[in-house]
């Protein structure tokens, strides 16, 4: 019913499905259901509901990026040449274009944006960078930044 949107809270079963999938999302609606206690019908209502809320945007394969030879991750912080809001959004705009780009953060301090790039090397990425990245519309300043070992990458969210 439109206009009677009522805003759907999240309970202890609900949490537990999105724990186990979150953990591993190839887990069967049986082996979800049997997990959280309750039946497989009850299980696939209830995932489907948080498909459909958006509590559970995508489920996909995460890949070893050495063995897809992108082992080098970079992260480049950018300055744009102004702050404003039309500013930003070209830059937004065209950084979705570039399929490199894993993340791109607005943020706060220093820097307009930060940007996560895995790429096969350094060379790899002295490519993209001369080419593409500095070429963005408004990039004034880039600081690149290699990872020298990935501590924490991509944890599950703790709720």
């Amino acid at each position: 019913m439109e206009g009677s949107f009522m805003a759907y809270e999240l309970d202890a079963v609900d949490r537990k499905i999105l724990q186990y999938l979150q953990r591993d999302g190839r887990m069967s609606n049986a082996d979800v259901a049997e997990a959280v206690h309750v039946s497989p019908a009850t299980c696939h209502r209830r995932t489907q509901r948080l498909f459909e809320e958006g509590y559970i945007r995508s489920v996909r394969a995460e890949i070893a990026p050495a063995k897809v030879d992108r082992g080098t991750l970079v992260i480049v912080g950018v300055v744009l040449d102004r702050s404003t809001s039309e500013s930003f959004g070209e830059f937004e705009k065209a950084i979705r274009k570039l399929p490199f780009v894993l993340d791109c953060h607005l943020v706060a301090g220093d820097f307009d944006f930060f940007l996560k790039i895995r790429v096969s090397d350094i060379a790899d990425f002295n490519g993209l960078h001369g080419e593409q990245l500095i070429a963005l519309p408004g990039v004034r300043q880039t600081r690149t930044f290699f990872v020298m070992k990935e501590v924490i990458d991509n944890a599950l969210l703790d709720f």
